[in-house]
């Protein structure tokens, strides 16, 4: 299970801090910072909307795009057996090593993109 809260199509990672005994969220796709806390999941979720409310607005005034940007591009290294055992793998499927990466990565996360 994923510790993600959507609010108003926006998404946020929530964790429990256990020195503050308190929820924290923060968005993860906002061109800033936009976190929030509370004790319990309806105040999470009531505050999440206030935070994310304050943070469009200051973009509105400050004519500044909200959402960040992704290039669709990432750089990773890994142990050369693991890329030469991803490649055989792909080959093995009939894919290019980039579509059969993308295709595991949608997996893993079970996103619908």
């Amino acid at each position: 299970m994923r510790n993600i809260m959507e609010i108003d199509g926006y998404r946020a990672v929530i964790q429990y801090d256990p020195d503050i005994e308190m929820f924290r969220g923060e968005f993860v796709s906002l061109n800033g910072g936009a976190d929030f806390y509370a004790q319990d999941i309806a105040g999470l979720r009531k505050e999440g909307k206030v935070s994310l409310n304050v943070f469009l607005e200051m973009c509105r005034e400050d004519g500044v795009e909200p959402d960040l940007q992704f290039s669709g591009k990432f750089n990773i290294n890994i142990p050369p057996e693991l890329h030469a055992a991803i490649a055989e793998a792909a080959a093995a499927d009939g894919k290019s090593l980039n579509q059969w990466i993308t295709d595991e990565l949608r997996t893993c996360v079970r996103a619908s993109v």
